[in-house]
């Protein structure tokens, strides 16, 4: 392998614009800055990126959220109610590949950003555009969050405690889901381009995202009519598959999903009487039984101390593990073998900040060093410039009269 394979982008060339704000688009173009794309964000004057504000905690005059985001792009603040604002985005795309947008459904329009006008400025162009709810039906005009996308779509609805009241997830899952969604959309579309020469649009949505991702709960309630319910840390159709809290107050996650591992489960917790049960001899015996079942086990992890069980179960066929919380997390010496976390320096943060690190390894591919999140319109000044042929007179007007900082 030569040193051009093992260190050019896999995006090299790739331009994008993002006009995205808060967290689906944001996270799903900062996985396009890490594959190499050039990501130019644009911001809004004065607070630009909403998250921007979203604290504490702060890093010097960063918040902790969007640092969280945001690596690898470049920040370019316009206001785009002005023409001249409009009419820098419309240069922009002329070279660009993909256009990011997470706006309420026509409002790009309005200002001169849609689809229809940007494809004739650049008809390669690959426009993602993401919703709450969708460009049709009698939401699509709604502003959404994942909150209420998780509560339209049912996740809210079957997460928490088997006894209490609907629970969010600890993060924006149908964010992060939609995010992921579209960035697949749009690698799929630039491939595509290479056949056709055009790009095309996309649509995502929180809600459709949410629906898509309920897999089995779905399925469970399409084909069988089985409606869902919470369960806590359990598992509809699955018995053991859950937490148990331990002696000393913590709490292990077992799952054991076939009937070798429920018998190496009840062998390592000498409780060898219950594997050979008549009531528990298969999975689906487990589920009717699991009144019968999990009091038993529940009983038994009382007896030792988390950290006891997992030097118990190590080795065994099946998983097992505890219920991190952050500090374990990162102190975890498989997380810490693996460099699960990105250090960079920041201009307003300081040195040091931190980020987890991409999820994905390639075999020929090295993430390059980490652009720190940008400033607010850290970038006008240089993308102008550099891709717009602006000169130093034409930039100090257009600053002066409040379209760009």
């Amino acid at each position: 392998m030569t040193i051009l394979e093992k260190t050019s982008s896999l995006l090299s060339g790739i331009r994008v614009i993002d006009l995205s704000r808060v967290l689906a688009g944001p996270f799903m173009t900062m996985v396009l800055g890490d594959m190499g794309a050039d990501v130019i964000k644009i911001e809004k004057p004065i607070d630009g990126d909403d998250t921007r504000s979203w604290g504490p905690p702060f890093c010097g005059n960063e918040s902790a959220y969007f640092l969280s985001v945001n690596r690898n792009k470049r920040s370019v603040v316009v206001d785009l109610k002005r023409k001249e604002g409009v009419k820098i985005i419309t240069d922009l795309v002329k070279d660009s590949d993909v256009f990011v947008e997470n706006y309420v459904p026509g409002k790009m329009d309005k200002i001169g950003l849609g689809y229809d006008k940007l494809k004739k400025i650049n008809p390669g162009l690959v426009y993602c555009s993401i919703s709450g709810f969708g460009p049709e039906g009698p939401y699509a005009h709604r502003p959404g969050y994942d909150v209420i996308a998780a509560s339209y779509g049912g996740l809210n609805y079957i997460t928490g405690p088997e006894d209490g009241e609907p629970c969010k997830s600890g993060v924006a899952m149908t964010d992060l889901c939609t995010g992921l969604y579209g960035q697949g959309a749009i690698l799929a579309a630039l491939m595509k381009r290479r056949e056709t020469g055009l790009g095309q649009k996309i649509d995502c949505d929180l809600l459709s995202s949410q629906i898509a991702t309920l897999v089995n709960i779905s399925s469970s309630y399409l084909n069988a009519g089985i409606e869902a319910k919470r369960w806590g840390t359990a598992h509809a159709s699955i018995v053991p598959y859950q937490s148990f809290k331990t002696k000393d107050g913590k709490y292990v996650t077992v799952g054991a999903t076939t009937n070798k591992q429920f018998n190496d489960l009840c062998d390592k917790m000498k409780l060898e009487h219950v594997s050979t049960d008549p009531r528990f001899a298969d999975n689906a015996k487990r589920v009717r039984n699991r009144e019968s079942l999990l009091p038993i086990l529940k009983k038994s992890f009382l007896d030792k101390d988390c950290e006891d069980w997992l030097f118990i179960f190590e080795d065994s066929t099946f998983p097992y593990g505890p219920v991190n919380n952050m500090e374990q997390v990162f102190s975890d010496p498989h997380v810490l073998h693996t460099n699960r976390v990105l250090e960079f320096d920041h201009p307003t943060a300081g040195k040091g900040c931190k980020v987890t690190a991409p999820a994905v390894k390639f075999s020929n591919y090295e993430y390059p060093k980490i652009l720190p999140p940008p400033t607010l319109g850290q970038h006008t000044k240089e993308v102008l410039r550099d891709l717009l042929d602006m000169s130093e007179f034409e930039i100090d007007k257009l600053t002066r009269n409040g379209v760009v900082t």
